[in-house]
């Protein structure tokens, strides 16, 4: 093996962590702040709705689906999330009973936005991008019928789901992030849901040669993603202190690139949930460097474009490597 080809091979393996350590020395050296533990805590705090966004995402990407309704999802399940609780608080329900009907309330209707694309994209054949982008219109559309375009104010105690932390220091987002990425590598791993997924994304010819359902892989994972996104639609207008029908609007795209700087191929059976969450760490990191040197948030959007195109560019250049 020649020296181009070992190099190649360290950059697949190990080159995603090289870039994630060399951006927080520069950034380090940039903002003496940067790695204070108030800093810290507020860039983890930060990722923590697009990381497990992401989560959702790794596992659609591998099975060689994606998904563009994920932020107007989010916007959706986040103002039924508030919506529901500050209803239920009002009618006199137990605070923490009402909270996690609230949070249930979300997650299925994540779940049943996520199952109908699953069904549209398997039983007629439809592109995952088309299906996808129509349920991005649809719930947008669903989720300012629900508020009647206005925001939900006065949410009451279950902010404290997006703004809470333990002993004042670890916000509950964050935790219920690393959760979710927990969740994600057992899928992944130790199921054997996890090694259809791969099979599905990488070969689905021979994934049903092999007697697996590519239909069923791909609608549960569907169904998984719904599942996370409803969390982070929860956790997302929580930490607002309200519902904002036009809030959450790109988000998808953050976790997908998040996804493919962390190695997953958009044509399926590639991926990790550890290269993915260190891809959203990387984007979090360059957010928060921008904003403590107080760049304008329009350059940030330039800044932003500019990395997905780089991403892009990665996977389909690492992909014809591989080749």
């Amino acid at each position: 093996m020649g020296n181009k080809e070992k190099l190649i091979g360290f950059y697949n393996k190990y080159g995603i962590v090289v870039i994630l350590l060399g951006l927080l020395v520069v950034c380090s050296v940039i903002s003496p702040v940067f790695l204070s533990q108030a800093n810290v805590v507020n860039l983890l705090s930060q990722i923590a709705v697009v990381t497990i966004l992401t989560c959702g995402l790794t596992l659609l990407i591998i099975a060689g689906q994606t998904d563009l309704s994920g932020g107007a999802v989010v916007a959706l399940t986040g103002c039924i999330c508030v919506g529901t609780y500050k209803n239920l608080a009002e009618g006199g329900m137990n605070g923490m009973l009402a909270g996690i009907l609230a949070v249930l309330a979300a997650v299925a209707v994540g779940m049943a936005v996520n199952f109908l694309s699953g069904v549209i994209v398997t039983q007629f054949h439809a592109p995952a991008f088309i299906v996808t982008l129509a349920m991005m219109k649809a719930g947008r559309g669903i989720c300012y019928i629900y508020t009647g375009g206005t925001p939900i104010y006065n949410i009451g105690n279950i902010s404290r789901l997006g703004q809470g932390r333990i002993q004042g220091i670890v916000p509950y987002s964050v935790l219920i992030m690393f959760l979710c990425i927990a969740v994600t590598w057992f899928v992944l791993k130790k199921m054997r849901l996890g090694r259809y997924i791969y099979a599905v994304g990488g070969n689905a010819e021979a994934a049903t040669a092999s007697g697996i359902s590519n239909q069923w892989t791909i609608i549960k994972t569907y169904l998984i993603h719904g599942i996370f996104v409803g969390i982070a639609g929860a956790l997302f207008m929580t930490r607002l202190n309200s519902g904002q029908p036009a809030e959450a609007e790109g988000l998808e795209f953050d976790a997908i690139t998040a996804a493919i700087i962390g190695g997953a191929s958009l044509s399926g059976g590639v991926g990790s949930i550890y290269g993915s969450v260190i891809g959203s760490i990387i984007i979090g990191v360059i957010t928060n460097i921008l904003t403590l040197k107080s760049v304008q948030s329009y350059y940030q959007m330039i800044i932003t474009g500019l990395i997905i195109v780089a991403a892009v560019v990665l996977d389909i250049v690492t992909k014809g490597k591989k080749e």
